[in-house]
């Protein structure tokens, strides 16, 4: 009888390797964040030693991290800014979306491109612009001042628009027979098709404005009214940085992220595949 060679096939090979460089990618992606949590657990002594793991696990510096700051003050003014800069920003980008996509109007497309242009500048540079704004307004060391600048998005404004131009048009013209008004289409029709390009939108924005340091540190004066990443500055003095606790804070602040990731993975995943294949 005839034996087959048991050689892996080049293709086997290939997936194997495959698998083994992912693993040691996401090996290294994992190393800051179980070096956090580990650096969370030392004693003060310990936290400049280059061995990773605690002589001791000082569970302590968790509540000792709510004696030296208001981590819950923080943290509550971190969700209320990054919840409503993520309500206006989906809120904002739909209606924009919606107009580039589903109506005709003149130098629609013009201004379309006009508007992605402005993704092609550094955050920095509006900085002192919006400043000047919110002075003029009034509304330094306000949380109104954190969220305004925040509200609009062209790159929000984009993704949208790529899901909305998927959805066939035949929809809007059965709305219009049935006697809808274009914000009955939109409200009715067109958002909830839209819900992956929503939440993959409200999943960055969320993520990117709850740990957003710059602007609240150049707004924000007064300590009750202070984010999470400003407040953090607590934890360096004239006798230097306290790494445990700050470690300790560090991990607790992105527990809500973690917990809107996993229980979201799917609508993300899905949303930006659906995205990658409209676009």
């Amino acid at each position: 009888m005839r034996t087959t060679e048991s050689n892996p096939s080049p293709s086997t090979a290939r997936g194997l390797g495959l698998h083994v460089l992912l693993t040691l990618l996401g090996l290294a992606m994992a190393a800051p964040f179980l070096w956090m949590i580990l650096a969370s657990l030392k004693t003060a002594p310990e936290a400049g030693d280059p061995a990773w793991l605690p002589r001791q696990a000082q569970w302590g510096n968790y509540p000792e991290v709510f004696r030296v700051i208001p981590f819950l003050r923080f943290a509550a003014n971190s969700l209320v800014v990054a919840g409503w800069v993520t309500l206006l920003q989906v809120l904002t980008s739909a209606l924009a979306a919606f107009s580039f996509s589903r109506l005709e109007w003149p130098g629609r497309d013009r201004v379309f491109f006009l508007y992605l242009a402005t993704m092609m500048l550094p955050g920095i540079v509006m900085l002192i612009p919006n400043y000047e704004i919110m002075v003029r307004w009034g509304l330094m060391d306000t949380f109104l001042g954190l969220v305004l600048p925040s509200a609009f998005s062209a790159f929000g404004t984009f993704l949208l628009r790529q899901f909305m131009l998927g959805i066939p048009r035949a929809l809007d013209e059965a709305a219009e027979m049935d006697g809808a008004s274009k914000w009955r289409i939109f409200w009715d029709v067109i958002l909830p098709l839209s819900r992956p390009g929503l939440v993959t939108l409200a999943i960055f924005t969320f993520m990117g404005n709850y740990h957003s340091f710059f602007w609240p540190f150049v707004m924000m004066k007064t300590v009750d009214n202070y984010t999470l990443p400003v407040g953090l500055l607590f934890f360096d003095s004239e006798h230097g940085q306290v790494t445990h606790l700050l470690m300790a804070a560090v991990t607790m602040s992105v527990l809500p992220l973690i917990v809107i990731f996993v229980f979201l993975q799917r609508q993300l995943i899905r949303g930006i595949q659906i995205g990658a294949v409209k676009g």
